[in-house]
């Protein structure tokens, strides 16, 4: 590999969420969901370049920005986008609330399929919606889509809105076309409108690929809103950037309306210029070494657990670098774990509570690291097993 991800970058002291948020400087941190790895050299030589220049003032959006997002996902993803579908805007979470803005301003019900991201939760909870479980099914170390149940939700007149996670966070699944078909045909026959959020959509195992939610079928896309952005896949959540991609011209005036209604920041000249470095053949060259690796670390945990923790099963990680551990043997509440966790193994878990129905006895690990952190992390958590008495 021509990228080190093995090197240890310390981290603390410099303003991370991640590594400066916990009072206890000995712990590991394996929550929030973002890497400890350097992002491509070109991402790097593109923000100092920017950063030399010395004036950081607005910034309009130039050809090669709309060229660099039109041709990755065509020749990357086979998607096909029209550079009037792009709205540029500075992140997916200001693009889900907009979308949920657009279609539920008084509030209401929005279908999701838990567990799920936090933030559809905490979103829909700030725009005064409810939110409606169509709950994913654990079928031995994966989960699939109870297609009965998301019709029967979709069916209820007061829903107009659905969110979806493709690839799927927390449970690691990268969902097949016949899959995300099925999700467009049943929200086309009720009239739901899909949000995808496709955050982690370059995260995907050597064996699986991603299909764009909109690639499924032109009906789908007229009825789909989909939000990209290369800050998750190139560790660059820092820098604000995401596109919301919307096929269809009504829908995409109707979220348009609402972006400029809520004052949803457009991107700066540090997002454009680390957008169009990361969907270069640089970026890809480092991206496609990343995939490999996650998939190792992944690897390494799965035998690790099979041999020292059997009664804590993890899912199968098709996407994302997030890792869904069963710890209902512990007979402990996921939120009461985390805690304890923190303060006895020293190592900082995210509770499944957090992504909703379904969730509780869950845990949720980022692997995205170095290995000799994850075999620490690994080696903490089996020390605490062994003295809670667990196996």
């Amino acid at each position: 590999m021509r990228y080190n991800f093995d090197e240890i970058i310390p981290r603390k002291g410099t303003g991370s969420l991640k590594w400066d948020t916990c009072p206890d400087p000995d712990v590991l941190p394996f929550w929030v969901a973002d890497m400890d790895f350097k992002t491509a050299d070109c991402i790097q030589e593109a923000l100092v370049k920017r950063a030399r220049h010395g004036i950081y003032g607005y910034a309009a959006i130039p050809d090669d920005y709309y060229e660099a997002v039109i041709n990755w996902f065509a020749f990357r993803h086979g998607w096909k986008i029209e550079r009037e579908w792009i709205l540029p805007v500075s992140g997916v979470i200001p693009a889900l609330s907009a979308a949920i803005g657009a279609y539920m301003p008084c509030g209401g019900k929005v279908l999701v399929q838990s567990p799920a991201y936090n933030h559809f939760f905490i979103s829909l909870e700030q725009n005064g919606c409810e939110a409606v479980s169509a709950e994913l099914v654990r079928v031995g170390n994966t989960y699939r889509m109870d297609f009965d149940a998301l019709e029967e939700k979709a069916s209820d007149p007061d829903i107009s809105l659905m969110i979806l996670c493709n690839p799927q966070n927390p449970v690691g699944r990268v969902w097949s076309r016949d899959e995300l078909r099925r999700v467009g045909e049943i929200c086309l026959r009720h009239g739901v409108t899909v949000v995808s959020d496709e955050i982690h959509c370059e995260l995907a195992a050597p064996c699986y690929a991603y299909v764009p939610f909109a690639t499924v079928g032109e009906d789908v896309a007229r009825n789909s809103i989909i939000c990209v952005s290369p800050t998750k896949p190139f560790n660059m959540a820092g820098v604000k950037i995401a596109n919301i991609v919307i096929p269809d011209a009504a829908v995409r005036e109707r979220i348009r309306k609402v972006v400029e209604q809520r004052e949803v920041a457009g991107p700066g000249p540090f997002g454009i210029d680390a957008l169009t470095s990361a969907y270069s053949e640089g970026g890809a060259e480092w991206l496609d070494e990343l995939n490999v690796y996650i998939s190792d670390n992944y690897e390494y945990m799965r035998e690790y657990i099979e041999q020292y923790l059997p009664a804590f099963p993890i899912m199968k990680l098709e996407g994302t670098y997030l890792v869904w551990m069963d710890c209902s043997s512990l007979e402990m509440t996921s939120v009461v774990l985390e805690e304890t966790l923190k303060s006895e193994a020293r190592i900082w878990l995210n509770a499944g509570t957090m992504y909703g129905p379904g969730g509780e006895g869950y845990m949720r690990w980022n692997i995205a690291c170095p290995r000799a952190v994850l075999e620490e992390g690994l080696r903490r958590f089996r020390e605490f097993v062994e003295k809670s008495g667990g196996r």
